[in-house]
């Protein structure tokens, strides 16, 4: 079986699936006008399956489905389902708002969802609408808990760091894991092409939280077999632990082991790249597959040894919601 390796070594054996550009919310760092494109032309359930057939039969083993929210199509859960049943398919996560969480979690483990990523970026109503313009704060909660209390196996909160709105908080959000088992994961705030302002106000980097967990006695975890780039800490007080993400520092690149996929079939070798290789016209059929899995090996030649964000290349990553984070 042929497997994903780049000419510097990288396997990627995790395919991030942005299923929808579409996203409800407004975070003040990726859409604060809201979505602005055209809702319409997403890959189709059979065009999925085909895809995530290719690379798995590739080596992948782990897939996430991204947006935007995924879980504002109405057919997401035939999605999950569709994704599951691929073999070699292994994990199977989400990276979601959550603002549909509470009602669909026990729908999304019986459809074999393994893991759930929330986004969440303040502890209290009014920091939340702050930053994200939204009012579901209850909700998002909620949704949590009954993520949770279905048995999810493994649920993470994706909070992004920022300057003045949230990084005078980080007691607080150490404290939301002392009797969660979940793992809370800083995320460094990233320089795409419509925030500069934002970004140069509200960068902050992930040192900050790194120097309060060594203070505290946290310590590094070993990574676990395909986990992304986030080092996490634990404590033997906490049921949960705390990650840091820092695309910033020296060396994050050198383990990449992930591919993106748009929404709409666009290959994306890096979140911050330049362009993207066009899958779709070899997902119309089945017996494309082979053909399929030939483009995306010459395409992952293209990819680079790492990203140029210290240089101030952000590639052409608008926002975002565009690439499936």
């Amino acid at each position: 079986m042929h497997t994903l390796r780049d000419r510097f070594g990288r396997r990627f054996s995790y395919l991030r699936l942005s299923v929808t550009d579409v996203c409800n919310f407004r975070c003040e760092y990726c859409l604060p006008n809201g979505y602005q494109g055209r809702p319409r032309g997403f890959l189709s359930v059979a065009e999925i399956r085909r895809l995530v057939t290719a690379f798995a039969q590739l080596g992948t083993f782990k897939v996430r489905l991204t947006g935007g929210e995924p879980s504002v199509r109405r057919d997401f859960l035939d999605i999950v389902r569709t994704v599951r049943e691929v073999p070699g398919v292994q994990r199977l996560a989400m990276t979601t708002n959550a603002y549909r969480l509470e009602r669909d979690a026990e729908a999304l483990k019986a459809s074999g969802m393994d893991a759930v990523n929330v986004s969440l970026d303040g502890l209290d109503a009014t920091q939340f609408q702050r930053i994200t313009g939204d009012r579901r704060f209850d909700r998002v909660m909620a949704g949590i808990d009954r993520a949770l209390a279905v048995g999810i196996d493994r649920i993470k909160i994706n909070t992004v760091l920022l300057k003045g709105l949230n990084d005078h908080q980080l007691g607080d959000f150490f404290e939301f894991v002392r009797t969660r088992p979940i793992s809370l994961r800083f995320i460094e705030l990233m320089r795409t092409g419509d925030n500069q302002a934002y970004f140069d106000r509200h960068h902050v980097g992930g040192e900050l939280v790194r120097t309060q967990l060594d203070g505290a006695g946290w310590q590094p975890c070993a990574p676990g077999r395909g986990d992304g780039p986030a080092v996490e800490y634990a404590h033997p007080d906490y049921a949960g632990r705390i990650g840091i993400i820092a695309p910033y520092a020296p060396g994050f690149c050198e383990g990449c082991n992930r591919l993106r996929v748009t929404a709409r079939g666009g290959l994306r070798l890096c979140l911050f790249g330049h362009g993207s290789a066009d899958l779709r016209p070899l997902l119309a059929r089945d017996d494309q597959l082979e053909a399929l899995k030939t483009h995306i090996m010459s395409a992952l030649f293209e990819k680079r040894p790492a990203h140029f964000l210290g240089q101030g290349d952000f590639g052409d990553t608008a926002h975002l919601a565009s690439t499936g984070g």
